[in-house]
Parts: C-alpha cells; structure tokens; sequence
C-alpha cells in the first residue's frame, strides 16, 4: 500500500479504501471518529454524505472543525472527551457502526473501543511505528509507536479484514501500522 504525494490534510487510504464499508456501517449506527483533532476523516466522510462524530480533548479544534462544517453544511457532530483519562467514552456500548483512529495510541482503550462497536461494526485503526523514529519527526515516546505486528493483538475479538505495516509514502513518509477489523455479528 503506497500513498502518492498528498496533501498533508487528507484522508488517510485507508480510510478512502473503506468507503463502501463505512457507508454501508453508517446504516446501522453513528460513524465516530475517535482523537479526530482537525477532524481530516470526520470532513471527508461527511463530504461524501456520511454524517460522523469527532471526539477529541482539545476544545478548540472541536470549535474549528464545528465551524468549518457549519460554513461548509457538513453534517458532523462533535464531543469533547480526554480519552487517556476518561473512564467511558461518550457513546453508548454496542451503538457504533463504525469507528476510526487515526494516528492515535492509548493502549488501554482498545477493549471500550471493541464495547462501543455493534455486532458487525467496523473499526478502521491507523497509527504510528516504532520506525517513525528513524523518519526523524513525530512520536518517539514508545507508549505512543506500535511494536511490530502488534495492531492487530490489541483487539482480539475482532475480524481481522486487512492490515498492513510499513512506510506510507507521500509528501511526508510515515512508519505505520492500518488495521480494518469487524466486530463478529454474534458478539
């Protein structure tokens, strides 16, 4: 999987490789983008008609992302969360139809994260390496890179679909690690 030069702002291919699964997710449930900062994929997707939740801690880039969506009539709700101290997220268990993480670890949310999916929800996970740190920029702090192969070890219960590791090319290249998985239909 190999990123042609892009601007810094766009969606991940992961995320453009899935379209057709969000879509059909959102059918039965809120699409959540979970540490949306900017809110890059909530945008994309809701410039495609899929209305999204971001959750993030940092409030101003919530107002931002509010604002660009209002100014833009994208339909995209936001909440303000600390996910690395909050003991619930703000969704409901079993209610998302599908949930993205991108270029963002905290370890000990995969398990709320796999609670708040619904049976056969989708979870698209994207984030960083411990190669980024030969890439000279981003992370070096170990809680925050995946060792490798270790995306998928995080979610156990989940339907692995794809994943992939490796350096994604493009304007900046990036040491990471995708993961598109599926919450069993019984469970």
């Amino acid at each position: 999987m190999s990123d042609a030069a892009e601007p810094a702002d766009a969606p991940s291919p992961l995320l453009l490789e899935h379209l057709d699964a969000i879509r059909r997710a959102a059918r039965s449930g809120p699409v959540v983008d979970l540490a949306c900062g900017r809110g890059r994929h909530a945008r994309a997707l809701a410039e495609r008609g899929i209305a999204t939740v971001g959750i993030d801690r940092d409030a101003a880039a919530l107002r931002a992302l509010q604002g660009r969506a209002r100014t833009a009539r994208l339909r995209i709700d936001v909440a303000r969360a600390d996910l690395e101290s909050a003991r619930f997220l703000p969704v409901a268990p079993a209610s998302c139809g599908a949930l993205l993480v991108f270029r963002y670890l905290h370890r000990p949310l995969a398990p709320l994260l796999c609670e708040i999916l619904r049976p056969a929800g989708l979870l698209l996970y994207e984030t960083f390496t411990i190669h980024q740190r030969k890439l000279g920029y981003g992370p070096v702090n170990p809680a925050f890179l995946l060792e490798p192969g270790e995306l998928p070890t995080l979610f156990p219960g989940l339907e692995v679909l794809s994943f992939w590791e490796g350096i994604a090319e493009g304007a900046r290249p990036a040491a990471v690690a995708r993961l598109a998985a599926r919450r069993p239909e019984g469970r």
